[in-house]
């Protein structure tokens, strides 16, 4: 072998000598951008799915005072089980024994839900029950305050009040 040969082999050329460091923060700062947009989706991915909790909390909140008026029936059609917002039925006598009549079940069965509805945040209930041209309509309707849901996806304000609500209707 020739000695020009060997030089030949022992240069490289400048073009390959690595990256320069401001090749390696140019990647920093794109990979940063990539992870913080990660977060941002994990994040509102988060409150989403928070959201679809309480919907779903609610929704079975406003199955089970129906079925309590269908277990309830003859007293539900009377009309024993309506109740608006913000009010609060008196606490029934008969949660250590039997109650004695329909009317005090149907009392006990509203207390009972409107104390479970306060598992929601600001959660509120109430029923209605109609006669239509079908038979008795009773109307459920079950609200929260979703503010965290509302102000992640641009609905209200951050902080303000946003109520949510759900209607159930069905024929007794």
């Amino acid at each position: 072998m020739s000695v020009s040969r060997l030089n030949h082999r022992r240069r490289r050329p400048e073009a390959s000598a690595g990256f320069t460091l401001l090749e390696v923060l140019v990647a920093l700062i794109i990979l940063s951008i990539g992870v913080l947009g990660v977060a941002k989706l994990t994040l509102t991915a988060t409150r989403a799915n928070d959201s679809a909790f309480v919907r779903t909390q609610a929704t079975e909140l406003a199955y089970e005072i129906l079925d309590q008026m269908r277990a309830n029936k003859t007293t539900a059609l009377a009309g024993s089980y309506n109740i608006a917002f913000g009010t609060t039925p008196p606490n029934p006598n008969c949660q250590s024994a039997a109650c004695a009549a329909a009317t005090d079940v149907a009392n006990y069965d509203l207390y009972q839900w409107k104390q479970l509805l306060k598992v929601l945040p600001a959660g509120d209930g109430q029923v209605v029950t109609a006669v239509t041209a079908t038979g008795v309509t009773a109307t459920v309707s079950v609200q929260w305050n979703d503010a965290v849901a509302s102000a992640t996806f641009n609905q209200s304000a951050p902080g303000a009040a946003a109520m949510t609500q759900i209607v159930l209707e069905t024929v007794l």
